[in-house]
């Protein structure tokens, strides 16, 4: 099994475990329903999109796992993943219309960074080329992990708790060795990634 199917287990195992309690504590509480509707409808769209991008499943999450791997896969993206809709189910505050806001523009903005940057990349590569320097990878060098990163904040921000952050944060503690693996690699695979890092940025434009 490779780590993209093992991914993909998770990502139903997380829709589960938030539909389930929903379901059985009722829908008629605003914040729940906005909620799901973000992060169950994610979880769809993971699914759909290696149907819509066949290439997925040749770029992306291709190394191979073992049964124990497969099990913290789908414990940490399956069931930890949740966790910011189990907060947001036990949290008895309205939903306020400036915290329904932030939450959507998070999550519409970083849909649509994640989306465009794994599209334009994945599709360069299988017309061969190499270093991807332009579109939405233009000025931010990881706009993909900024995009994912957006989006579980706006999780967070839904659920209206403290502890939904521990969600964004080890996602951000996941992505910092990646990204400074990938940098390396980079800069060593391509002549002219040195200039592209002169000219962009690394994770947030014009901070870091």
């Amino acid at each position: 099994m490779t780590q993209l199917q093992a991914i993909n287990i998770a990502k139903v195992t997380t829709a589960v475990a938030l539909l389930i309690p929903a379901l059985v504590l009722g829908l008629d509480d605003q914040r729940v329903v906005i909620y799901l509707s973000l992060h169950v409808s994610y979880c769809v769209w993971w699914l759909l999109e290696q149907a819509l991008f066949p290439w997925r499943s040749r770029q992306l999450f291709t190394e191979l796992v073992q049964p124990l791997q497969v099990i913290a896969i789908v414990l940490y993206v399956g069931v930890f993943y949740a966790l910011p809709g189990w907060l947001a189910m036990a949290n008895p505050a309205p939903l306020a219309p400036l915290t329904t806001a932030l939450g959507l523009i998070l999550y519409v903005f970083g849909s649509l960074l994640n989306t465009a940057a794994d599209v334009q990349k994945g599709t360069a590569k299988e017309l061969g080329a190499t270093l991807v320097a332009d579109g939405a990878w233009r000025r931010i060098r990881h706009v993909n992990y900024l995009g994912d990163l957006l989006r579980y904040s706006s999780f967070a921000v839904i659920a209206g708790s403290a502890w939904a952050w521990l969600l964004p944060a080890s996602v951000l503690a996941l992505y910092l060795p990646r990204m400074i693996r990938k940098e390396a690699a980079m800069a060593d695979r391509y002549p002219g990634f040195a200039a592209y890092r002169q000219s962009s940025w690394w994770l947030l434009p014009g901070l870091v």
